[in-house]
């Protein structure tokens, strides 16, 4: 790491999308000039700018942060809507939504003094990589785009592989029932998505649980490769060999659709979490996961890429 940078200074920043406030936190290195700068953008659910959830506190993004600092990289995270200082109702918000704020978003960081508009780059982890293939595919001005698991086929066929991963070796009652009553995950998910497909509501209830079906709606079609295929920059795409919510195959899928310039990691032993786990892969073990830091070959990967694009 560059010494140089070593005391990052970090800023609030408020901005609109459409007629929503939202509200970031601009992280600079501790010194004078124009920086590169990358758009951070988290997974699916209520996350605020860290990428933190009420009941799982992820961290990624600002760990992210705080990396590229120190080496002379500025960094732009925000709140969702409807989560912490952000303005808006999560549950009720599209995929399309998160499109139209992470694109707001965007022309906010380029706006900034001290930032390099020409050298402004996305990344995204999880639903995030998808909004950033979604931002560079619809010809979006970015210097280039990071993939943290991304993928490439019909979301609604990556939520099935997820599930038929995730639900055999859940602990507890649901993981319980999967085994011993036999369920055809596929079956399964396949009539709970139809009948979210045919609801006409943002979101309704179903027993205790909120489903938010608009953005389920809009994500299930969303198909990355049809945005993959238009874009031109640069791409880094990095997936961890345990991922079982994003099938680490998908890197080759996106290699083969990019058109311009595209590297791809495939790290052993790391998780969705973006940590390294020696066990057998299980979302049960994601809560103690993310007490470690963010697995280091990926900051360096991250690191090194950005500095060659960046030509620092």
């Amino acid at each position: 790491m560059n010494d140089q940078f070593t005391k990052p200074v970090e800023r609030e920043v408020t901005f609109q999308s459409g007629n929503i406030k939202l509200v970031g936190s601009l992280r600079l290195p501790d010194a004078e000039g124009c920086f590169p700068a990358v758009l951070l953008l988290p997974g699916s659910g209520e996350l605020d700018r860290n990428e933190n959830a009420p009941t799982l506190p992820i961290n990624a993004l600002r760990e992210i942060a705080e990396y590229l600092a120190g080496l002379g990289i500025a960094s732009f995270r925000f709140d969702k809507r409807g989560v912490g200082a952000s303005e808006g109702e999560h549950m009720g918000t599209g995929f399309f939504d998160h499109v139209e704020d992470a694109t707001a978003a965007l022309m906010c960081l380029k706006s900034q003094e001290q930032v390099q508009p020409e050298k402004v780059f996305v990344l995204g982890h999880s639903e995030g990589s998808g909004l950033t293939t979604r931002l560079a595919g619809s010809g979006a001005d970015v210097a280039g785009i990071i993939l943290l698991t991304g993928w490439a086929r019909k979301s609604e066929d990556l939520l099935i592989w997820q599930a038929e991963q995730v639900l055999p070796n859940m602990k507890g009652l649901n993981g319980w029932l999967v085994r011993v009553l036999h369920i055809d995950i596929r079956k399964a998910q396949l009539k709970q998505f139809a009948k979210i497909k045919k609801s006409t509501r943002d979101w309704y209830r179903q027993l205790f649980v909120k489903i938010n079906a608009k953005w389920f709606r809009e994500f299930l079609e969303y198909t990355p490769a049809e945005d993959l295929v238009k874009i031109h920059v640069p791409v880094l795409a990095i997936t961890g060999s345990k991922d079982i919510q994003v099938d680490p195959a998908e890197l080759k899928r996106m290699g083969e659709l990019v058109k311009g310039e595209y590297e791809s990691h495939e790290l052993s032993d790391v998780t969705h979490m973006l940590r390294t786990d020696p066990g057998k892969p299980t979302t049960d073990s994601y809560k103690e996961q993310i007490t470690r830091p963010v697995d280091a070959r990926l900051l360096k990967i991250v690191g090194d890429w950005l500095k060659r694009q960046a030509n620092l």
